[in-house]
C-alpha cells in the first residue's frame, strides 16, 4: 500500500475528512515558507476544524427548515423606521437563548417580522445553535396529524423540544379550531423554561385569543407562559413589499384588501 493510501485509510478511521485532501497543499505552503513542523500540524488541524465547522453548519440549516437566508444587516432599518434597531441588536448577541428567554414581534404585514425572525435564526445557526422554524399553519398541520396518529409526543421530543430556538411564524393569519388551540397550548408550555420561542404575529396580544378558538382562559393561560420571560418586538410602519406600488396608485387600494383580511 502506498503512503498516501495508508494516509487516507488512517483519516478514514479517524473520521478526519479534510485532511487527506488538504495535507499536500498545506505541506507544499510550509516548506516553501520554511516553515516547521509545528507550522505545518497548526495549519493542519485548523483546516479539519474549519471543515468541521462548515458540516455542522450545513446541518443545522437543514435541520431549521429556514425558507430563505436572510440577515440582519440586510433589512431596511432607514425605511422600517418603526423597528427598534437597538432592542433587535441586543438580541442578535443571542443571550436570550442561553437563559430561554422568548421572542415576540409584532406589526402589521410587510414590516420585516419574518425577515427579522430568520435572520435571528440564522445567526443563532452560525453560533452552532440548533433552530427550528416553522409557520404556525405548518405546525398545526403536523400537531394535528401527530395527535391523529398517536404520535404527539414523539412529535413534539422529536421536532419541538430538540431545537434551542424554536420560531413559529404568521400567529395569527389563520385562526385555529379548539383542537389546534389546545396543541399549540401545548408546544409554548413544554418548551416553557426549557427553550427559546419566537413568534411572529399581526395581531397585538389583545386579539389572540380570536386565533385561538375565542378561548380567552387558554390564550391567558399561554401569554401567562409565553411572556413571563420575554423581549416583544413592536414594528410600526408601512409595507415594506408595497413599497414601490406607492409610486403607481396600488398601494391604498392593497391596504384596503389587507384591512379587510385579504378579502377581495
Amino acid at each position: 500500500m502506498l503512503q498516501s493510501e495508508r494516509i487516507n485509510d488512517a483519516c478514514e478511521q479517524l473520521n478526519l475528512s479534510a485532511v487527506p485532501t488538504s495535507w499536500p497543499g498545506i505541506a507544499q505552503r510550509v516548506v516553501e515558507k520554511e516553515g516547521s513542523y509545528a507550522d505545518f500540524v497548526e495549519q493542519l488541524l485548523a483546516e479539519e476544524i474549519a471543515a468541521k465547522t462548515q458540516r455542522k453548519v450545513t446541518t443545522l440549516l437543514r435541520f431549521a427548515g429556514l425558507p430563505a437566508v436572510k440577515t440582519l444587516e440586510e433589512y431596511d432599518f432607514n425605511f422600517a423606521s418603526g423597528a427598534p434597531k437597538a432592542q433587535l441588536t441586543e438580541l442578535a448577541g443571542l443571550s436570550f437563548i442561553e437563559r430561554c428567554e422568548n421572542v415576540v414581534m409584532l406589526g402589521p404585514s410587510g414590516t420585516g417580522k419574518t425577515h427579522l425572525g430568520i435572520a435571528l435564526g440564522y445567526r443563532a445557526i452560525m453560533a452552532g445553535i440548533k433552530v427550528r422554524f416553522v409557520t404556525a399553519a405548518d405546525l398545526m398541520m403536523q400537531l394535528c396529524i401527530a395527535n391523529k396518529q398517536g404520535k404527539l409526543k414523539d412529535y413534539l421530543q422529536r421536532t419541538v423540544m430538540t431545537s434551542k430556538l424554536l420560531i413559529i411564524d404568521e400567529i395569527g393569519y389563520l385562526p385555529f379550531g379548539r383542537e389546534e388551540a389546545n396543541l399549540f397550548f401545548n408546544v409554548i408550555a413544554k418548551r416553557y423554561e426549557r427553550g427559546s420561542v419566537l413568534l411572529t404575529s399581526n395581531l397585538p396580544f389583545s386579539q389572540w385569543s380570536t386565533a385561538f378558538a375565542n378561548d380567552a382562559t387558554l390564550t391567558a393561560a399561554m401569554l401567562d407562559r409565553l411572556l413571563h420571560h420575554c423581549h416583544v418586538i413592536q414594528i410600526r410602519g408601512d409595507s415594506y413589499r408595497l413599497k414601490d406600488k406607492k409610486r403607481i396608485g396600488i398601494a391604498p387600494v392593497m391596504s384596503e384588501i389587507l384591512e379587510r383580511g385579504g378579502q377581495i
